[in-house]
């Protein structure tokens, strides 16, 4: 059997049932490298990967073909993708094919592109695995078929594999994999197998039915939150109301009186309610009495700290991109447009809420239970926080209903607090955390709230001369494990990203960067940099092209002459949209435009827009339609079609609500949206009809998770210009409170 030596799941899983913590607040956080920069300039080499198929390919001998994954699934479809590159490698038939979450172990699956770190995110899963899947599945299959040539006293050439089955065409001889599995798994592993040329591909690029769609369809997929243990417990903990707030006492004698509550603990983020239920430790947690320290709290409100952000960017700033004489630019411009754009706080707010189940093993280790994202920080934080090596923490990672950034905390903050509460209670039994909507919404991290002036310059003839660009926003690697390696010079690429390093031909440009210093917990938020620049870059370029009496898609392409692959997802989307016929001739409706490139893959989009009231003004009752949006995208091989159009419908639906109306916002320090009443997420009513096309491409496939994320909202803004003249900079969009641009 082709197998990776780790414990049978089987033998550990629990049955399913049925149906702000900050660093400085007590967190160990642990150092680690994440590499960020592009893919042509990090390390290894992707194609020198050794092969290892006994990590990655499991072939039992009733046939069934187990992949081990490697990256969390958190919705995104990666056990389908993932498992399609080595299946189609090893000739396997998908039918049989299943997955299986890896275990913690960076030597074996290191993520690539991040560095010694085993960890999803920033859309690398399968850009990092594919040479390294494909590996494992060719040097599968050629162990399979030398073993069947050497049972059989055949050439190996003579041999092919497909559908699971190894055949001998000269003889007729045929066996199932999992009739060769074992005596294959004693052969040595091929040192450079042979690849599949893509005329060979049976899987790679077509539509092949995802995994987990009936397990999740069903109700038999077991998420973090359906974890059971023998014993086990729940936790709640009362955190302070205010980013950096401690306690300064408590007072829990209501709190033991209420029926189902055991015991009531400190830990370094607030006040732990320890319960034989759910219910029960939320109704303890509510009759604690508190006393805060908010000495050395955040207690501004966003306004407060937008004011502080608008004073600040009338200097300069840090300097993290520049080429030309832009003073001298602007100077002599014909027109010089000036604008100002804002973004708020935005909160995750995936589906299911954080939670992690955590137990004292009989040897003397520990075993967890959760969606683990960054599982090489996430073991070694709680092996320091419970005093053990980190091979001592056992990881069992499950299903996780969303993350959009949030599980992937530098601090590992929600399992420290598990392992920490565990560690109070004196490790009586089985613990699960649960964090509340409220807990997360008020309580977590956030996109950073970021402002951006521009002022761009273009000559009489409507080209860009010069750009003057600056943004405050508060850095999230600064202060945190990975500053070291992503901060140069005080300026966090994550920061400035899609705009320091921007395709269009800017003949004079400069960005400058101010990081923000609130006390607000900030985190990658999908798509990172990308969710604010990329709408100030594609709202600006289109303002200009107004200016200049010119076709926005026109006027794109003449600046990306050295961007062909982006030029390319732009042309198709406009083509696909029917952009030269116009909008539909309906008062108030508009189309318009977006291209950007994030994480390797380049994403066009065009939407189409009704604006404004039933009278076409822009009353107290204005509303933004988002009727159709047409989407192009070149993500190199498309590894699995119906993932990649699944991901750009599915970041259109995400996306949405923070294009119309979410933020989150400060009362005097304190988060006031604090669940889905107050910061909703799109309706089915308002999604609108997505067209998805995808560019035929040979080169190595990139990501989607996140690059169907910030084209969204510019080209919805634009699409609102061309329906109504009125300029929307800043989200969420507000056509009833501007007055135009």
């Amino acid at each position: 059997m082709l197998n990776v030596r780790r414990p049978n799941p089987a033998r550990t899983a629990p049955t399913p049932s049925r149906r702000g913590f900050l660093a400085g607040a007590g967190a160990i956080v642990v150092a680690f490298r994440l590499d960020t920069r592009p893919a042509a300039a990090r390390g290894p080499d992707l194609a020198s990967v050794k092969a290892q198929p006994n990590a990655f390919v499991r072939i039992a001998a009733d046939d069934t073909v187990t992949v081990i994954v490697k990256h969390l699934d958190m919705g995104q479809g990666n056990t389908t993708g993932l498992a399609t590159i080595l299946a189609d490698e090893l000739g396997a038939d998908w039918r049989t094919v299943r997955t299986e979450f890896a275990p913690a172990d960076a030597a074996l699956y290191n993520n690539l592109l991040m560095g010694p770190i085993q960890g999803t995110g920033g859309s690398t899963a399968v850009a990092n695995s594919w040479v390294q899947l494909r590996k494992a599945g060719a040097a599968a299959r050629e162990m399979l078929t030398a073993a069947a040539a050497f049972a059989w006293k055949v050439p190996v050439a003579e041999i092919t594999v497909a559908d699971g089955i190894v055949r001998h065409g000269p003889s007729g001889r045929q066996a199932r994999f999992g009739e060769l599995a074992a005596s294959a798994a004693t052969l040595p592993v091929p040192a450079d197998p042979k690849l599949k040329d893509p005329s060979e591909w049976r899987l790679i690029g077509t539509r092949v039915p995802r995994l987990d769609s009936v397990a999740k369809t069903d109700g038999s997929a077991v998420y973090a939150l359906d974890i059971r243990r023998p014993g086990q417990v729940t936790a709640m903990v009362a955190r302070a109301p205010r980013f950096g707030g401690t306690v300064r006492s408590v007072d829990d004698a209501a709190a033991r009186t209420v029926s189902g509550v055991l015991d009531v603990v400190r830990v370094p983020s607030g006040v732990a309610v320890i319960a034989r239920d759910t219910w029960s430790a939320m109704k303890g947690r509510e009759a604690l009495k508190i006393d805060w320290d908010d000495s050395a709290a955040e207690t501004r409100s966003s306004e407060a700290i937008l004011a502080e952000y608008r004073a600040r960017a009338k200097e300069p700033g840090l300097t993290a991109s520049a080429r030309g004489d832009v003073a001298g630019a602007l100077k002599g411009a014909a027109r010089v447009i000036e604008a100002e754009f804002t973004f708020p706080y935005l909160a995750h707010a995936a589906m299911e809420p954080l939670n992690a189940t955590i137990e004292r093993a009989a040897d003397g280790g520990y075993d967890v239970y959760a969606g683990f994202q960054f599982q090489t920080v996430e073991q070694a934080t709680m092996a320091a926080v419970l005093g053990v090596t980190p091979d001592r923490v056992r990881l069992h990672t499950h299903w996780a209903g969303g993350s959009f950034g949030r599980r992937a905390t530098p601090s590992a903050d929600y399992v420290a607090e598990a392992a920490q509460v565990l560690k109070a209670w004196g490790e009586k039994a089985p613990v699960h955390l649960v964090w509340t909507r409220e807990d997360d919404m008020a309580g977590g991290y956030y996109r950073p709230t970021v402002l951006h002036r521009v002022r761009a310059g273009i000559d009489a003839k409507g080209a860009v001369v010069g750009w003057d660009h600056v943004m405050v926003g508060k850095s999230i690697m600064i202060g945190s494990p990975f500053e070291a390696m992503i901060v140069k010079n005080g300026i966090d690429a994550t920061t400035v990203e899609g705009a320091s390093d921007t395709p269009y031909a800017l003949p004079a440009y400069r960005f400058g960067v101010h990081n923000g210093r609130e006390g607000v917990p900030v985190l990658w938020w999908r798509s990172v940099g990308h969710s604010h620049t990329a709408h100030v870059m594609e709202v600006m370029i289109d303002e200009l092209a107004h200016a200049a009496g010119a076709d926005p898609v026109a006027y794109r392409l003449s600046l990306l002459a050295g961007a062909p692959r982006l030029a390319g997802v732009l042309r198709l989307a406009a083509e696909k949209a029917g952009w030269s016929a116009g909008a539909p001739g309906e008062k108030n409706r508009g189309l318009g435009v977006a291209a950007h490139e994030s994480f390797g893959s380049y994403v066009a989009m065009v939407a189409d827009v009704t604006a404004g009231d039933a009278r076409g003004g822009a009353g107290a009752d204005a509303a933004v339609k988002v009727n159709r949006i047409v989407a192009a995208v070149d993500v190199g091989v498309a590894v699995n079609p119906d993932v990649i159009r699944a991901q750009v419908e599915g970041a259109v639906g995400f996306a949405l609500s923070s294009v119309l109306r979410n933020r989150i916002t400060l009362k005097d320090g304190a988060v006031q949206e604090r669940n889905f009443d107050a910061y909703e997420p799109t309706r089915m009513s308002e999604m609108p009809a997505v067209e998805v096309h995808i560019v035929p491409s040979s080169v190595a496939p990139t990501g989607i998770g996140e690059p169907g994320v910030p084209v969204l909202g510019p080209a919805i803004a634009n699409a609102v210009f061309a329906a109504t003249g009125r300029r929307l900079r800043s989200l969420p969009l507000n056509l009833a409170g501007t007055k135009g641009a």
